[in-house]
């Protein structure tokens, strides 16, 4: 955004926090950028607001700016559904469109009376991965020749903190079953990650490409798990969070699964483990069907390519404006 132009008041990583406790810690930055934000509607000209996911926050934006009568598009609506359906009520009253990147959302919506419109999943428009095996294995001091397990802990520095150890642990325990099993840590951005001294380890910033030259992966809880799917990648899903969060969560999720993947495809295709099920021994024991060719990796293989049928064609960016676009125009005939 920064790159096109936008002015921004606050960057992503100060936004890139998860979790109940975790906000708790963050709230005085929090409100004094709601504070500003609101000066910003009350003051300046506004025609248009779009939040964009990151529900807590935007939906009291959205609140606000409905109460000042500034039309709202909604993109990448924030999964209110799993854990309060209220919310996806008040979302569907206060917003003029509701861009939905996952299929069912947009039932989920207008049985609400919401004006909710399936875009497509971002993901679909961003270019495949298109090196080589010999040429990324080169690039990162792979063996083109041996399978590699992929290893994803996390795009935020408290999920590496809680993933990357088990993670590698888990590997550890599948590469002394395996001796030719390479190890590859995805790193997000210029995110920090400490690797053990382990020749055997590589770290690997280019995270599709990994994926589609991995034999496997063990993903935490996220967007990741579908561009696993896109690659048709098997993989196991992990997350750890706060103790307190997690309990919370308990308590409020209403779904019948946590990753992506498998909401879409309706189905528990690929397995989760979730914070004290999140250990070597489990992840090590879950994913080791996935590294030979058994029955359960070609179901999987099979589950995710549904996944990829269910989320839509690419383009989502363009739908979202042509929203922008109907929104605009109908307020500037009014």
């Amino acid at each position: 955004m920064a790159g096109q132009g936008v002015e921004l008041l606050a960057h992503l990583d100060d936004l890139a926090v998860m979790g109940f406790a975790e906000v708790v810690l963050r709230l005085p930055f929090f409100l004094r950028l709601e504070r500003r934000l609101d000066r910003v509607l009350s003051e300046e000209a506004v025609d248009l607001v779009i939040p964009v996911d990151y529900p807590g926050f935007n939906l009291r934006m959205t609140r606000r700016a409905h109460e000042k009568n500034i039309p709202i598009v909604y993109y990448i609506a924030p999964q209110v559904w799993a854990w309060k359906a209220g919310r996806a009520a008040r979302l569907a009253r206060m917003a003029d469109r509701i861009a939905v990147i996952l299929p069912f959302e947009e039932e989920l919506f207008r049985r609400e009376g919401g004006h909710a419109v399936f875009v497509g999943h971002p993901l679909l428009s961003e270019d495949a991965p298109s090196v080589n095996r010999s040429t990324f294995c080169h690039r990162h001091g792979l063996d083109a020749g041996r399978p590699i397990l992929a290893l994803f802990p996390g795009s935020r520095a408290q999920e590496i903190e809680r993933h990357l150890q088990l993670f590698l642990e888990a590997g550890r325990r599948l590469r002394s079953r395996h001796p030719g099993l390479q190890l590859a840590v995805a790193r997000a951005g210029s995110l920090r990650v400490d690797l053990p001294d382990d020749p055997g380890i590589s770290l690997v910033s280019d995270g599709r490409s990994l994926l589609r030259h991995a034999r496997a992966a063990i993903v935490k809880s996220g967007t990741t798990t579908l561009e696993a799917a896109l690659e048709g990648t098997p993989f196991v899903v992990a997350y750890r969070t706060h103790p307190l969060t997690y309990f919370l969560a308990r308590r409020l999720v209403q779904v019948d699964h946590v990753a992506l993947a498998n909401l879409v495809a309706g189905s528990r295709v690929v397995p989760e483990l979730l914070q004290g099920e999140v250990t070597p021994v489990a992840l090590a024991e879950a994913l080791e069907p996935f590294l030979g060719d058994t029955p359960q990796r070609s179901a999987a293989v099979t589950g995710l390519g549904t996944v990829r049928e269910r989320l839509g064609e690419p383009g989502a960016a363009e739908r979202v404006v042509q929203l922008v676009d109907e929104v605009l125009d109908r307020d500037a005939g009014a």
